[in-house]
């Protein structure tokens, strides 16, 4: 009898050890587990080109990129972690879709602006955007990810970010967004 306790004890002794994945969040700030990633959306929120501070973060946009008078620029400043004790690609593939099924795809950002996601190769422990860089040490510590939204647009919330795995195979993570 003790023995049948005893086995019984551990067994739901080691359901408690399996760690939950979590695959959307309803808030930004939620760690979204897609492969062996962790996302984390910093925050997001609209820029304004006039703005100081947001200017900086337009550097060395294409030139077919040009915001009309109906756009607005929608910044979405991700964290990427690598909790395994082996290299892993972070995703390429990020889109945001609103509810009347519209999706938006970011903007290829040129090599001169230091806040722009660029997808790498995490190393083990790893985060993007690397500790020492400028997106690291900016205090949203988020690299971002730059959308075109018309205005309009903005009413069909909430707008849910989605995250693929780099593979292409696996669950998509999403998270809705503030606006």
């Amino acid at each position: 009898m003790l023995v049948a306790l005893a086995l019984a004890a551990l067994a739901l002794g080691a359901c408690g050890n399996k760690e939950e994945r979590t695959l959307h969040g309803t808030t930004e700030g939620i760690y979204i587990d897609v492969g062996d990633l962790k996302y984390q959306v910093q925050i997001s929120r609209l820029l304004n080109p006039t703005d100081r501070e947001d200017s900086g973060y337009l550097v060395d946009l294409p030139a077919d990129q040009q915001l009309g008078p109906k756009d607005n620029w929608f910044a979405v400043f991700m964290r990427v972690e690598n909790t395994t004790d082996k290299p892993e690609p972070a995703t390429n593939g990020y889109s945001i879709r609103d509810t009347q099924g519209n999706v938006y795809k970011p903007v290829t950002m040129g090599p001169k602006n230091v806040f722009a996601y660029r997808p790498a190769v995490l190393q083990p422990k790893d985060v993007l955007p690397l500790p020492d860089s400028a997106a690291g040490e900016n205090t949203i510590q988020g690299a971002m990810l730059l959308f075109k939204i018309p205005v309009a647009n903005f009413q069909n919330r909430p707008l849910v970010l989605r995250i693929p795995p780099p593979s292409g195979e696996g669950e998509t993570g999403s998270v809705d967004l503030d606006v």
